[in-house]
């Protein structure tokens, strides 16, 4: 029949399907064209279907590869990649600021009392130091003036220390860092010494004024002496000048080069000593507090002689007890030498600082290491909570 002879001959001619995929595999050119155009998605399926799973997998690893390449000026356009790190050292030191800044404050207004006493044997020639005069000062303060006289020029202290100790400490860690102190486990003594020297030059320069302003308070009353410290200010720029303002600064700074040395010095290798026979960087308050008394004390017994000088100096023009004068560095030295020897000239009032001294470095460095914990944990988990 017509019909059946037709269907025939279309049937033998038709490619039959091994000989058609037979010649799909010998022009891969052709299969891969259609695998990867995906125009029709027939042929995308087929081949999905026919590709093995190890080549399933090849695929799925050259799209994940390529994903960086496709995406990588997005990403580095992202604020995310190259803002994080600045922000995190921002908020290092935003913390270290923080953290110094009320350490220090707490510190000094503890021991204000003292620190008052102190000074007001320092730069008096005419009266010998002991506890029992130190007492008797403190009740003849609290007689005539009331018991807030003790805390009498603290204004001043407060506006110096909290820049002070805020600058002090996150110098420490930045020169710490500069330095490389103890980088990767190794020891270096000198440069920990070093740091701390350098962030005691740092704060006391930035902040000298206010020493001096807190000194002069603390040596007058407020009847005879300055009201406020914006008033020792404008009378020290109008009847001194305002060089004044930096009398006895280099003294200051020769007795800051061992104070603040050997302070973070102690208390840094006591940590050191105590991490490798406990195992824990971070001992609780009352270790860190002795660690800090220990510091403390070999501060201020190191650099106490230079503390005398710069106290003479700060103080010559209205210490009304003595008409002496302290020019220099050098005349000071020498006359307090001449005058009152070495125990009783240089080193006079020291067994006050042995007692106010280790207080206030002890509270200051266990004070700044526990809020530094605190807010560095805080800050954690508000970043935490912004990525979430």
């Amino acid at each position: 029949m017509p019909r059946e002879k037709c269907f025939c001959q279309l049937r033998n001619n038709c490619p039959q399907p091994e000989s058609a995929m037979s010649r799909l595999l010998e022009k891969p050119n052709i299969a891969m064209s259609i695998k990867s155009t995906g125009s029709q998605l027939s042929s995308t399926v087929a081949t999905a279907a026919s590709t093995s799973p190890s080549e399933a997998e090849d695929a799925d690893t050259s799209r994940t590869q390529l994903a960086p390449s496709e995406t990588s000026p997005a990403s580095t356009a992202s604020p995310s990649v190259n803002v994080t790190p600045m922000r995190h050292k921002i908020d290092q030191v935003v913390i270290s600021l923080v953290s110094g800044a009320a350490a220090g404050a707490l510190a000094k207004t503890v021991i204000a009392p003292l620190d008052r006493t102190k000074i007001n044997f320092q730069i008096r020639n005419d009266i010998p130091f002991s506890f029992r005069a130190s007492l008797r000062y403190l009740q003849n303060t609290y007689a005539n003036e009331g018991v807030l006289a003790l805390w009498r020029g603290n204004s001043a202290t407060m506006a110096r220390i909290v820049p002070y100790a805020a600058i002090q400490f996150t110098a420490h860690e930045q020169w710490r860092r500069i330095l490389h102190v103890d980088k990767d486990g190794s020891n270096t003594k000198g440069r920990r010494f070093l740091a701390g020297s350098l962030a005691g030059i740092t704060s006391q320069s930035l902040t000298y004024p206010l020493d001096l302003a807190r000194a002069r308070m603390a040596v007058t009353d407020r009847y005879t002496g300055y009201r406020t410290l914006r008033q020792v200010f404008t009378k020290i720029w109008v009847e001194e000048g305002p060089r004044t303002l930096f009398r006895g600064y280099w003294a200051t700074v020769l007795g800051v080069i061992p104070y603040a040395g050997t302070s973070f010095f102690t208390y840094e290798t006591l940590k050191r000593e105590y991490y490798e026979m406990v195992g824990s960087s971070k001992p609780n308050t009352l270790v860190s507090l002795s660690f800090g008394a220990a510091a403390g004390a070999a501060g201020q017994t190191a650099s106490y002689p230079l503390d005398i000088v710069r106290r003479r100096m700060q103080t010559m023009r209205v210490n009304t007890a003595s008409g002496d004068r302290y020019p220099t560095i050098l005349e000071t030295l020498a006359k307090i030498y001449r005058e009152e020897g070495i125990k009783n000239g240089f080193y006079k009032g020291l067994s006050m600082n042995w007692i106010k001294g280790p207080i206030a470095v002890g509270i200051s460095f266990s004070t700044y290491d526990m809020i530094k914990a605190w807010l560095t944990d805080l800050s954690h988990l508000r970043r935490g909570g912004i990525e979430k």
